[in-house]
């Protein structure tokens, strides 16, 4: 695909500065790009490089002021990054238009629905009873169970899998690899010290807007359901144990866990290898630190908290200060039990 400068430019309801006639046909790195590519420049510390690319076209902020002479075409926007970031959302759409009609060897079983523009990669399967909105992609290896239902403008990648009964709503990205619906960790002590599976009947819920990353695992409710609520972005490798509910807008880093029947509230930011136990809620817009484990619910909003356990950041700073100072301390302590 190739575009003039000019054309980018009313996409993103920007201004051109050079010459609005050059082609691009390639996104880079500002550092790296090459002619034909375009760039952009959104962190200060990478300006040196503007005046140095070879890329024939820079997205910039409004904002800039020039230091030296830039050979590339410039395109100012009130928020670079942003911008870009609706330029490769644009890109990556069109990449996936372009994936049309049926791979074979596919299966789509008895009573299900695909709506029309849809694409099924070779080795993919559908289970009975599906409903299956438009313009889905489906790639290959993906298993879709009985009576899952999928909306609009939703992509699975290669080899994920979503068993009997789940829930995804429109417009929602789910990555190779990620696994909807398997069972939650549910076993019953027995007397001779052995464990019995309890049966997990529920299902997965994933509203609109959803993002889930590759080789990320939700487990089904054992009743009802485990909820994704709209727009809620989910990294790689991360795990939601079952009857876990995450509130609208709300973001996890990989390799977090959450426990069982758990309910995150709205907008909250989850870092990291952060550990939450089961049965406790966090309140809308808390934020959690890298490498946290949460062992109690977090009652007020607009709380940041870190550690193991985890409590108010400030004082967690505070608190790894003096710790660091612990064999200084401990020897002025040893000191003056010499002198007592």
């Amino acid at each position: 695909m190739e575009f003039t400068v000019q054309q980018i430019a009313d996409l993103l309801q920007g201004t051109v500065e050079g010459d609005k006639t050059i082609k691009v046909s390639t996104l880079a790195k500002i550092e790296e790009a090459q002619p034909g590519a375009l760039a952009f420049l959104s962190n200060p510390k990478y300006e040196p490089y503007l005046y140095t690319t070879q890329a024939s076209a820079v997205i910039v902020s409004d904002r800039l002021e020039l230091r030296k002479t830039v050979s590339a075409a410039l395109i100012r926007v009130s928020d670079p990054y942003s911008s870009f970031s609706t330029l490769l959302q644009y890109y990556q759409t069109a990449l996936l238009a372009s994936k049309t009609g049926v791979e074979e060897p596919s299966f789509i079983g008895a009573n299900s629905q695909i709506g029309e523009n849809h694409y099924r990669g070779a080795f993919s399967y559908i289970g009975t009873n599906c409903k299956i909105g438009e313009n889905v992609r489906i790639f290959p290896q993906v298993y879709i169970g009985d009576n899952v239902e999928i909306g609009d403008n939703t992509t699975i990648f290669a080899g994920a899998k979503l068993y009997t009964n789940t829930v995804v709503g429109s417009n929602c990205t789910i990555h190779a690899g990620a696994v909807l619906g398997s069972d939650g960790f549910g076993w019953a002590p027995q007397p001779d010290g052995s464990y019995k599976a309890v049966p997990q009947i529920g299902n997965v819920v994933l509203e609109d807007d959803i993002s889930i990353g590759a080789n990320t695992t939700i487990d089904c409710a054992t009743m009802g359901s485990t909820i994704v609520r709209q727009g809620a972005k989910i990294d790689n490798l991360v795990q939601l144990a079952h009857n876990v509910e995450i509130g609208q807008n709300t973001v996890i880093a990989s390799q977090s866990g959450i426990s069982g029947s758990s309910k995150i509230g709205k907008n909250c930011v989850i870092a990291g290898q952060v550990g939450i136990v089961g049965h406790i809620t966090i309140a809308d817009r808390t934020t959690i630190g890298a490498q946290s484990g949460v062992s109690k619910s977090v009652k007020e909003s607009d709380t940041i908290i870190q550690g193991s356990p985890a409590f108010d950041y400030k004082q967690n700073l505070r608190a790894i200060t003096v710790f660091r100072k612990l064999p200084e301390l401990q020897r002025d302590l040893e000191l003056l039990k010499e002198k007592a």
